[in-house]
């Protein structure tokens, strides 16, 4: 057949959300601990104690300040407004200071700020889990976070916590306890946070969904079954709507995980189920570089071994843009290479083990 003929139509977009950033990462830090600082809830006054609070927080605490802010927290009678203003000191030394977070870990405070993550209270949540989430961002206090049970309150967090800002925050703390190493985040999930994140990149605000991308691409790059998991709970969909928008300023971060997960056999079948091969074929066409290398990627994976899926790519286009990203002048010659070898993949679709199967038994794969 002709590869080149029988091109679908498609949306004409600028993806612009990074840029041709090609040699950039495609995930930022997940957003922290900003919520006290950018509240739209908080009266000039009490912003401006906050800031005073934060250039003091900036300095090194005290062993001292440390231990009462601690024995605040773990004193059964301390008033709800003492509670909050020693979990939001201890989320603030913790927030820039490195040395600080060392301090507060070893000082004993993950327990009592794990205990908080259940408490009825709003702020205190927020707060609690915020200074979780800033002690986390010190590789040496991961483990002793995972030590001390911090997943599963923290999975807890992220679905049940009344405020935005705690949910997100509870994602990122998991992202970061996900980077220690590959038991880690195999914990992370089977803790139950994959579906979780998902719903928080489906129905979360701007930064909640930058905050799941990140976090499954985390979380998913470090165990297969979380992969898997996440095309169960129907991550796809979601990032193939952010792909497709470039207003969403996600194209890239929602581009890299869809990536991790078709490397799967159901990811690949879930990707073209849901529309994903005219998706990918748009961004080698017209993404960024970085944009383009990740979708060709992608394409290389859903077209191996399955000759079905080599057709839908070819009667897609495909083929004309591969070739002229083989010939692009600036294109690394790695990318150049796959490009090729997807060209090549798209023009020979039916390999001979292919011929004689049923569609619905390759689709199935």
């Amino acid at each position: 057949m002709d590869s080149d003929a029988s091109i679908s139509p498609r949306r004409r977009s600028c993806y612009s959300d990074s840029g041709d950033s090609s040699c950039s990462e495609p995930f930022s830090d997940c957003g922290s601990d900003d919520s006290l600082t950018t509240s739209a809830s908080l009266n000039p006054a009490a912003a401006a104690g906050i800031h005073r609070l934060l250039l003091s927080c900036a300095a090194d605490a005290s062993p001292n300040t440390i231990s009462s802010l601690i024995a605040t927290l773990t004193t059964p009678t301390t008033p709800l407004d003492a509670l909050r203003r020693a979990a939001m000191e201890l989320r603030l030394l913790a927030k820039h200071n490195p040395d600080n977070r060392v301090r507060i870990a070893s000082s004993g405070a993950i327990p009592p700020l794990i205990t908080l993550l259940a408490h009825p209270d709003p702020l205190l949540q927020e707060h609690a889990v915020t200074a979780l989430l800033n002690l986390a961002l010190c590789d040496a206090n991961k483990a002793l976070l995972l030590d001390a049970g911090a997943v599963r309150p923290l999975v807890r967090a992220l679905k049940a916590a009344a405020s935005p800002a705690a949910r997100e925050n509870a994602a990122c703390a998991l992202l970061r306890l996900a980077q220690l190493d590959a038991a880690a985040a195999a914990a992370v999930g089977r803790a139950g946070a994959v579906p979780l994140l998902v719903n928080l990149l489906e129905a979360g605000g701007p930064r909640g969904k930058k905050d799941a991308a990140t976090a499954l691409y985390a979380i998913c790059g470090g165990a297969r079954e979380n992969r898997l998991r996440a095309v169960q709970a129907g991550a796809v969909r979601p990032l193939l709507d952010l792909m497709a928008d470039p207003e969403s300023g996600m194209v890239d971060k929602a581009a890299y995980v869809l990536h991790s997960l078709v490397g799967l056999p159901e990811g690949r079948a879930a990707a073209v189920e849901e529309g994903g091969v005219p998706v990918l074929v748009e961004m080698v066409e017209v993404g960024s570089s970085r944009q383009k290398e990740i979708a060709t990627l992608s394409l290389l994976q859903i077209c191996d071994d399955n000759a079905v899926y080599r057709t839908m790519v070819a009667r897609e286009g495909a083929i004309p843009p591969l070739v002229a990203l083989s010939q692009s002048s600036s294109a690394r010659p790695k990318l150049k290479t796959k490009a090729e070898s997807l060209i090549e993949m798209l023009r020979q679709p039916r390999s001979a083990s292919m011929r004689a199967r049923p569609a619905a038994m390759v689709a199935a794969e």
